[in-house]
């Protein structure tokens, strides 16, 4: 089976590097969550798995063709135009799968006018619903309540043949829950 990403003692960062050395391949079917304390850089990995921070040492190849699909940790929400849960599906390409049933009841409503959930909920679907080979999920359950974190867990696992995913969540038991296999990220040690 191809890998459709492989890290090799990648370290990631910004102006310094940030993470600690982390390996691991990412293979479709698969949920890998990312677990650590806050500041060990977990999002600064997912960023650069996704392009938007930088590989300071190790390497991270990618499957040729490989179509990729990141929700932040805090999706924006556009103001100025008035867009529909609809309309930013379409925008997204990500109208290919029918969304959930609790999710299509709201895809008529202005995205402006969506609780937190329900928009954190339509985000999450714009990776999901698309036809992304990997999809990166930086802690989707942000704004959810038990039931919707639920109903998050209950579509990543409905979608996981179709891609791989990495998980990062604070959320122990959603990623116990979604997850295939997980994967500690520790401190970076800091030379003397």
């Amino acid at each position: 089976m191809t890998a459709l990403l492989t890290l090799d003692q990648l370290v990631a960062g910004y102006t310094r590097p940030i993470t600690a050395p982390c390996s691991f391949t990412l293979h479709r079917g698969e949920v890998v969550g990312l677990h650590g304390p806050n500041g060990v850089g977990k999002s600064t990995l997912l960023n650069a798995l996704a392009g938007g921070s930088q590989i300071h040492a190790g390497s991270l190849e990618r499957a040729p063709g490989l179509r990729l699909r990141h929700l932040p940790q805090r999706p924006l929400r556009p103001t100025e135009a008035p867009l529909s849960g609809f309309d930013l599906l379409r925008c997204m390409a990500a109208e290919s799968v029918q969304p959930p049933p609790r999710l299509a009841a709201k895809l008529n409503t202005r995205i402006d006018r969506l609780s937190g959930g329900e928009y954190q909920l339509l985000c999450l679907w714009t990776c999901l619903g698309g036809d992304a080979d990997v999809v990166l999920l930086d802690e989707p359950t942000n704004n959810l309540d038990r039931e919707h974190t639920d109903l998050a867990a209950e579509e990543i696992a409905a979608e996981r043949n179709r891609r791989a995913t990495v998980v990062v969540s604070h959320d122990a038991e959603f990623l116990q829950q979604v997850c295939t296999r997980i994967i500690h990220v520790a401190p970076r040690s800091v030379e003397p």
